[in-house]
């Protein structure tokens, strides 16, 4: 039975969208687009937003998978996600400026992998295979890195010494997910050692909260986001395990399906950590114009945090890049 247009109400999930290291990595880009002028070249997507790739490539941006497609004495911008040592060896032998801009947490995982392989420790990466942040971090000690994606790759893991196990995470994951895959690591490594602290970033883990309290009360959930982007598939995982009967992965109002909203009285709306609000004010639109004009908030966290943008903003890597050229050709 459809409900009464009185009776419908859309529940927002706050906190959502973006997150301090995805506002920083974008404003990186902009920035850098102002200081030096176009192009700006950003190897693989500075964030996983349609949108957002879309919009800073308007202004100049170029968005390339290898380092090798960008030319000689340009500028590259390395993503959020992180990249392996290599790619900086890459960016370094290409005669290239570079601007890293990596979110914070994610260099911090790094800086834990390096920690521990120095130490020579069997290290545990939870993460999805493939995944630009799993590569960047296994690029950091790949001779002691085993990537688990899932409970259901530990049967087959394998260490030297049991007694010298760590495991860290790819950032993005899902809380309750990740837990289950510790738990049976730990059931097979008893000594097995944990990060310092969480490495499953704040604001993954706000979002899933905010979206396990709407979950048992939404009849639907939209979660707005890209589909490479693995926090935002997370959120729909989530909303469906708290009790929503559906839940789905839209990167624009324009992609709802009228028959999602068939017999459902609440919407749930949230969106991806690299999600910009006006997509998310596009998608209350559309549900205030079927009706679901009556909006709640469901808060879960305060969020303040901030970061610095990249140091290498404060330079002329123009003048810098341009050098590099002319110190190659005076060495030929």
């Amino acid at each position: 039975m459809t409900a009464t247009t009185g009776s419908r109400r859309v529940l927002l999930a706050a906190p959502r969208g973006y997150c301090a290291g995805v506002d920083r990595a974008v404003i990186a880009v902009e920035k850098a687009l102002e200081q030096y002028g176009a192009p700006i070249y950003v190897r693989h997507e500075i964030v996983h937003n349609k949108f957002v790739v879309q919009t800073l490539e308007r202004k100049g941006a170029i968005f390339v998978e290898q380092t090798e497609e960008v030319p000689e004495g340009s500028i590259v911008m390395f993503s959020a996600h992180g990249v392996a040592p290599v790619v900086h060896d890459e960016a370094a032998a290409g005669k290239l400026a570079t601007i890293d801009a990596t979110c914070p947490l994610v260099t911090k995982v790094h800086k834990e992998a390096v920690r521990f392989a120095n130490e020579d420790f069997d290290i545990l990466l939870i993460g999805h295979e493939g995944h630009e942040e799993v590569i960047g971090t296994s690029g950091e000690a790949p001779d002691h890195i085993t990537l688990v994606d899932g409970p259901e790759d530990v049967a087959k893991v394998e260490v030297r010494d049991p007694s010298r196990v760590v495991w860290l995470s790819q950032t993005t994951l899902s809380v309750d997910e990740t837990m289950e895959t510790v738990d049976a690591l730990k059931e097979k490594f008893p000594q097995l050692i944990s990060p310092p602290s969480d490495d499953i970033c704040y604001a993954t883990q706000n979002r899933q909260l905010a979206v396990k309290q709407m979950g048992a009360e939404a009849d639907l959930v939209i979660v707005v986001g890209s589909r490479n982007s693995s926090n935002s598939k997370r959120l729909v995982e989530v909303a469906k395990l708290a009790g929503s009967r559906a839940a789905y992965l839209v990167d624009f109002a324009s992609e709802i399906e009228e028959a999602w909203l068939e017999g459902v009285t609440t919407v749930g709306v949230t969106s991806g950590a690299s999600v910009p609000e006006v997509l998310v004010e596009e998608v209350l639109e559309w549900l205030s114009q079927r009706g679901y004009a009556d909006v709640e908030i469901v808060k879960a966290a305060e969020e303040s945090i901030t970061f610095s943008l990249p140091k290498e903003l404060r330079r002329d890597l123009r003048a810098e890049a341009a050098a590099l050229t002319r110190d190659d050709s005076a060495e030929k």
